[in-house]
């Protein structure tokens, strides 16, 4: 259920809200509650620093989502809608940036050694 209403989502954004404060959003993942009359709803976007900005304008269009939601699936309940910022891209890149800057620095001193192996 979670990974439909996903879909329907990110294709009500791409298609139809006109907000700028949505454009670039990306909807990661859709997490319901048992009951099924809530979801929360992560998203990133194009490391921007708009999250912000981003997550106002969704919390803007909940009702136009909703009613979207419920035209286009058949569901007993329309899930209430919490959107929070997805901080796992900006943690990959960061570990990725590390971890790049500790190769280069190792592969510096390979090469070091390989040309003076008294150093």
């Amino acid at each position: 259920m979670a990974e439909l209403i996903r879909q329907v989502i990110s294709d009500i954004i791409v298609f139809k809200i006109k907000d700028p404060r949505v454009q670039g959003v990306t909807i990661t993942d859709v997490v319901m509650a048992a009951d099924l009359k809530s979801a929360k709803v992560y998203f990133c976007s194009l490391a921007d620093g708009r999250d912000e900005i981003h997550k106002a304008g969704l919390e803007a269009a909940e009702g136009f989502i909703r009613r979207h939601l419920r035209l286009e699936l058949d569901l007993k309940y329309i899930p209430r809608l919490s959107f929070f910022y997805d901080t796992s891209f900006d943690t990959y890149d960061r570990v990725r940036r590390i971890l790049k800057g500790l190769g280069g620095h190792e592969e510096g001193n390979v090469q070091r050694s390989r040309q003076d192996p008294k150093e």
